[in-house]
């Protein structure tokens, strides 16, 4: 096959078989050329111990066991192009642009193999391996199987055409149409056609191997669109208690991932039918069969996964405050002569929701920020409000939480059958758009802590800041009293 591969991979290729190794392209990598999506990571695998890898490579580095060497696009561009002998493999080739950041870390790993999983996630031993079938055979699934090896009528690396003079050839932007070969002992080209994912070999021993494996093979599926298949799915389910020995910062990174996803709800989904969500977020599994009254048609679980589906932030943590924004309902619930009702379900939701975020170890910011979200989903707007109302909600809930609020408020109305937003909806917005132009901090009183001094002929002290904020909650409830003139009046009497 032939595929358009940036000219700084196929030089760290060539240069490796220079140097007397084998070299292949594997991963994620082979996955994205195959789908024809962008690549971001670039990794290798490569018969050179570490050792001998950065002989070839003097700016990588290594400090790991597990044989990977890094170097970023930067160096090896430096590297390359201080060669005076750069000339290109014997092909006839177009060159085309590609998107390759300068910092991006290229990996070069030596053939593996792996003994011994007993944290369920690290091996207990691992040997440099001989051939690159020792290496496939430990993966996580057959689309991740895969190997590329750059393929030439001629080589050593250095011989073939060289560009013509009118030719610029910049490694960091430029591609070249190069005859490649793929190497796939476990038919993952066919699996990726059919959309499937699949363990390599045995399902159950790649998932005692590794418990996250179980998670990323979810998260494959919500990021393409994939079905796992029937056998893995059901080792999944049969392993699922063993996400138990895996860290909560590794579980959580998975789930951000999922939630960021295409198909975030067909994955939140999948956690549920693989009994993984009892280990992920447990809160959720109540919400099914929550009946709901007025306009909802649906249970609070199957509400709640169509508000994430519609939910047009992609940020993971606004997604995860949409799932689980009626997260307390079921503790909530009441229903009395046929009326069902949920009074105070966003307090004890955001209860649990902080709760969550101890658990899975989110940071205190993402941690306020799904508090807040779900604490306040239920803002109600009227045109009644003042604009001091406005402010103290805009001041409640953070100015930088507003937009995030109304993304959420749009995936839970499209989730309970509404339209994405309402007139009312669209004037709080409006309204809030209109107080910003007015002051929001003290800092924002066209007088200042030297006007009152200089008034009342005080020194600096608590007095000045006090004068200060009796004037600014005017303000606040007024914003025409905004007015030198008027504030220099103001700082007498008060």
């Amino acid at each position: 096959m032939k595929l358009n591969l940036p000219l700084v991979v196929i030089k760290t290729l060539l240069v490796l078989e220079k140097g007397g190794f084998e070299a292949y392209i594997v991963g994620g990598a082979i996955r994205d050329l195959l789908m024809q999506k962008p690549v971001t990571d670039w990794d290798f695998t490569t018969n050179a111990q570490p050792s001998e890898i950065q002989k070839i490579f003097p700016e990588s580095f290594y400090d790991n066991r597990f044989g990977t060497v890094g170097i970023t696009a930067e160096e090896l561009i430096k590297q390359f192009q201080s060669e005076t002998d750069w000339s290109l493999v014997n092909e006839d080739y177009s060159l085309e642009k590609v998107n390759l950041t300068l910092d991006n870390v290229f990996e070069i790993t030596t053939f593996r193999s792996e003994e011994g999983y007993s944290d369920r996630r690290h091996p207990d031993k691992v040997a440099w391996g001989k051939t690159l079938a020792e290496d496939l055979v430990r993966r996580d699934f057959t689309m991740n199987a895969m190997a590329l090896q750059a393929t030439s009528d001629k080589k050593p690396a250095c011989a073939g055409r060289q560009a013509t003079s009118n030719e610029k050839i910049d490694l960091a932007t430029c591609s070249l149409q190069l005859a490649a070969k793929l190497i796939d002992p476990f038919n993952g080209q066919k699996d990726l056609e059919q959309k499937i994912i699949r363990a390599v070999g045995k399902a159950d021993e790649r998932f005692n191997e590794d418990a996250l494996r179980m998670m990323r093979a979810i998260r494959f599926a919500s990021q393409l669109g994939f079905m796992i298949e029937n056998e893995t799915l059901k080792a999944i389910t049969k392993h699922s208690k063993s996400l138990q020995h895996i860290s909560y910062e590794r579980v959580r990174d998975e789930l951000l991932k999922i939630l960021v996803s295409d198909y975030p709800a067909d994955g939140i989904k999948l956690l549920f039918t693989s009994n993984l969500l009892e280990y992920v977020l447990p809160e959720l599994i109540p919400t099914r069969d929550v009946k709901q009254a007025g306009h909802h048609t649906k249970d609070v679980w199957n509400h709640s996964l169509d508000a994430l589906a519609n939910c047009p932030s992609p940020d993971p943590i606004v997604r995860l405050a949409t799932l689980l924004h009626d997260v307390g309902k079921p503790v909530a619930f009441r229903q009395n002569n046929q009326k069902i009702t949920f009074y105070g379900h966003e307090v004890v939701g955001a209860r649990m929701a902080k709760k969550i975020a101890a658990r899975l170890h989110l940071s205190g910011k993402q941690s306020e920020k799904l508090w807040l979200l779900v604490r306040y989903h239920m803002f109600a707007y009227d045109p009644k409000m003042t604009d001091a109302a406005i402010r103290r909600f805009i001041k409640k809930v953070g100015l930088e939480n507003i937009n995030d609020m109304v993304l959420l408020r749009i995936g839970d109305r499209i989730g309970g059958g509404s339209r994405a937003t309402s007139w009312r909806l669209r004037e709080f917005q409006e309204r809030i758009g209109q107080v910003l132009y007015t002051p929001m901090q003290i800092k924002d009183l066209k007088v200042n802590g030297q006007d009152v001094m200089e008034i009342l002929k005080i020194k600096p002290g608590p007095k000045v800041g006090e004068v200060l904020q009796k004037l600014f909650e005017e303000v606040m409830e007024d914003s025409t009293k905004n007015d030198r003139d008027y504030l220099l009046k103001r700082i007498e009497e008060v």
